[in-house]
């Protein structure tokens, strides 16, 4: 067999498989039934979407949320449904083949805490509640997915888990997906798409994020008997305005918030301890580096400067805890989980956009697995706040989205041409 021969062999063998590989399943004849029907339910999986938003799923307490989701899973046939040590519930699809293994996630939890009211009222196609779009709409998609699924009994090649995560707001640190791919081996997990947000958005940029509660503490005292000690609520106060002046770049992005403080006894207290929670983000690992730097230096200069501002013997200290810490990373440019989502926005007429953002897919992409995030459709508004919308116009788009982009992955029965 001369080298010409196996050159042309290999070229004919590549071209082959790049074409097959760029065929849109959303050729075959079973597919566009299972889009039609996804359109045609998209009223009871907006019905379901509200019905999810209104069980409470409040930071580290997701469990009732994920009771129902377990018993949908079971409902919509996938098998070996599980919950797992750290919370997250799983069902399986199972495909000819383990390989590939995708997951297809939405997070369970809020970021409300146990006390607030949720009702979601209804204005013609908006829906307003905390929640009842992040991540209440994930949810609802990934069972409209399992749903068309099962319904027109599609064979894939890969194998799919479904899977509702736990801590994916705030402090839950990506618990549950750090879990998920705790150990690689076993998990054999290839691709990973998670669903959040609304849109039609691909997040394929893991912003990365440091975050942080600085406490002050000292002696307190009275507001003028002891007038002339170290204040913490002043330390504090001095942090922050440094802090505000920080310059960043605008790219990459890069940001800073101080969420949360407290501290103090009453008006005419000076106070014994003082604390704050911090979030720094950036789409580039460096780039946090340097905002994280900064930040330390900021909080003990402030405490310096608030010690030798009294010049007093009950001197303040500081303590900086660590609230949880999310890897950046970006995919490549031409990676094949990118091209897929592109085949799926090509067949329903949607113009690719790709973005930057914090979430489940974090861990997966810090690890080097193909990973995106898609939003799940409509639109909304006051994401994270207590006047939070989904707009339910044209919704289905992204069920269908999903259910295209992650075949286009696991594969199924050869597409007739």
């Amino acid at each position: 067999m001369n080298l010409a021969f196996i050159k042309w062999f290999l070229f004919v063998c590549c071209s082959y498989h790049v074409v097959v590989a760029q065929t849109p399943v959303s050729q075959s004849p079973v597919i566009k039934k299972a889009l039609t029907f996804l359109e045609k339910i998209e009223p009871e999986t907006i019905s379901e979407q509200i019905l999810i938003c209104e069980i409470p799923a409040p930071p580290f307490k997701e469990e009732s949320r994920m009771v129902y989701i377990k018993k949908r899973f079971t409902e919509l046939g996938l098998q070996n449904v599980r919950v797992d040590e750290v919370g997250n519930i799983i069902g399986e699809y199972t495909g000819r083949s383990t390989e590939p293994l995708l997951v297809l996630s939405a997070h369970l939890d809020t970021v409300f805490p146990e006390s607030t009211e949720i009702k979601v009222t209804r204005d013609g196609h908006i829906l307003r509640a905390p929640g009842i779009s992040d991540d209440s709409r994930g949810l609802a998609v990934i069972l409209a997915v399992a749903r068309a699924l099962k319904q027109f009994n599609i064979q894939t090649e890969g194998s799919i888990l479904f899977v509702g995560t736990v801590g994916e707001e705030g402090v839950g640190n990506l618990r549950g997906v750090r879990h998920l791919f705790k150990d690689l081996v076993s998990s054999k997990i290839t691709h990973f798409i998670s669903i959040d947000d609304v849109g039609l958005k691909t997040f394929n940029t893991a912003v990365g994020s440091d975050r942080f509660r600085v406490t002050f503490s000292g002696i307190g005292g009275h507001s003028y008997a002891n007038f002339g000690i170290s204040n913490p609520i002043h330390a504090l106060g001095r942090t922050i305005a440094k802090f505000s002046d920080f310059i960043v770049p605008k790219k990459p992005k890069t940001t800073f918030n101080v969420g949360r403080i407290g501290g103090g006894t009453s008006v005419n207290s000076i106070a014994h301890s003082s604390w704050m929670e911090v979030d720094l983000r950036s789409e580039d690992r460096i780039e946090l580096g340097k905002l994280n730097a900064a930040f330390h230096k900021a909080v003990l200069a402030s405490l310096r400067e608030e010690n030798r501002r009294w010049n007093s013997k009950d001197t303040l200290t500081v303590e900086i805890t660590s609230l949880g810490k999310r890897p950046a990373g970006k995919l490549a440019d031409d990676a094949e989980i990118l091209n897929a989502v592109v085949r799926a926005d090509q067949a329903l007429n949607i113009k690719t956009d790709f973005r930057s953002g914090s979430t489940d897919s974090n861990i997966p992409i810090s690890l080097g697995i193909p990973a995106v995030t898609l939003s799940g459709g409509g639109g909304g508004t006051y994401k994270h706040s207590l006047r939070e919308t989904f707009d339910t116009r044209n919704s289905h788009l992204g069920t269908q989205r999903a259910l295209l982009t992650l075949l286009e992955i696991v594969g199924i029965k050869p597409v007739a041409r």
